[in-house]
């Protein structure tokens, strides 16, 4: 019996996708091959020998020491665009609370209660929160994975000008674009010619603080800037400057701070992104097929610090090696199969930065013997057998 730990609530659909024939799911089990968690931090926490796999319901995985995982041979899988829907339709909100003072006017109403004749005096007030209509307005994303793929499109149906650029983009991702979003040549391309700039890229060290003073000083006057993705791509202190000296005409982020928070010409979402109940679903779904497929016959999809690396499900018997990607790795791998006499059926390897992954199926069954050989190899750290 696997058992998988929940450190989170995670929507019964997604654990169901788990057996209780193979799986034992609980927040309480103890010696865990595998953990699902949401927004629980696991920085801290101690992994026992028995984990294998860890499966983010979400896309970001800043929650998780991934290089800690990946030097224990933890493979840390994520979900990307299961939430891609929901992120997109709080981001047209966003443009639109970007463009016109809702909640400003929401709040003046209320402060209204109580007193007699509203109406009028709503009629007499409303032009203190004229805002901008979005069509025909340029809007920049920066990152056209599957959510910013998704904002550009909407923008266009919207009537908006859309700007597009990924220097990582991929054929399907650019394939799903509309055909009038245009390519900007550089991130530089979007800060000079947009009214809004929507950021859609992953936090790492070469996006921290991506919007800073040298960046925002390209921007038109009044640009608005949208942020749901990662707190960190923006320099707070510059940006609630920019807003003070009306550089920046609005900042809608879904991750809130103590620099941002209750700040003029801040609107701050309370991470609310991926807080529908079928993004929640969508993604537990996702991050528990992945994970059983995992344990169950080592494919791997949607892992952020191993390869994408699978054979289609058999009862051949089959071994899976994780290595350091060095060279000569290959043929040392297969070697140990020859030597034991092994035929190998079919095999499938990738590598991803540091490591590599490979999986070798057989028709015979696969002992010790070969187990311990390619685990003596140098660089091997992982080795695990299906039969």
């Amino acid at each position: 019996m696997l058992k998988v730990k929940l450190m989170n609530k995670i929507a019964k659909v997604g654990t169901d996708v788990l057996s209780p024939l193979k799986y034992e799911v609980s927040a309480n089990v103890e010696n865990e091959d595998a953990i699902m968690v949401r927004s629980a931090a696991l920085h801290d926490m101690p992994f026992g020998e028995n984990v294998r796999a860890i499966a983010r319901c979400g896309a970001g995985v800043n929650n998780i020491p991934v290089e800690k995982c990946t030097e224990k041979g933890i493979v840390v899988f994520n979900t990307p665009g299961a939430n891609a829907n929901a992120v997109k339709e709080l981001a047209i909100a966003a443009l639109i609370l970007a463009s016109r003072d809702v909640i400003g006017g929401v709040k003046w109403v209320e402060s209204l209660k109580g007193q007699t004749g509203i109406a009028k005096t709503v009629e007499a007030g409303k032009s203190a929160f004229v805002g901008h209509e979005l069509a025909g307005k340029t809007l920049g994303v920066i990152g056209l994975g599957a959510i910013g793929g998704m904002v550009a499109n909407a923008a266009i149906s919207l009537g908006m000008n859309v700007m597009g650029y990924d220097p990582y983009i991929t054929a399907k991702a650019a394939w799903s674009l509309a055909p009038s979003v245009r390519q900007a040549s550089d991130y530089n391309d979007i800060f000079v010619h947009c009214d809004y700039i929507s950021l859609h890229v992953p936090a790492t060290p070469q996006t921290k603080n991506m919007i800073n003073e040298k960046t925002i000083s390209q921007m038109k006057e009044g640009a608005r800037l949208l942020n749901l993705a990662r707190a960190d791509l923006v320099n707070a202190e510059d940006v609630k400057r920019a807003l003070a000296e009306k550089k920046l005409g609005a900042y809608v982020t879904d991750f809130p701070t103590d620099e941002t928070a209750g700040v003029e010409g801040v609107i701050a979402i309370p991470h609310l992104g991926a807080s529908t109940v079928e993004s929640e679903d969508h993604c537990a779904i996702m991050a528990a097929q992945q994970l059983d497929e995992f344990l169950t016959c080592g494919n791997i999809r949607n892992s952020v610090n191993f390869p994408t690396v699978g054979i289609p499900q058999s009862e051949k018997p089959r071994v899976c090696i994780m290595n350091k990607n060095i060279p000569n790795m290959l043929s040392q791998i297969t070697s140990a199969f020859s030597t034991q006499n092994i035929n190998i059926e079919n095999l499938a390897n990738g590598s991803k930065g540091d490591v590599a992954y490979t999986i070798v199926e057989t028709n015979e069954t696969v002992d010790v013997a070969i187990l311990e050989k390619l685990s003596a190899i140098e660089g091997v750290f992982g080795v695990r057998a299906f039969s």
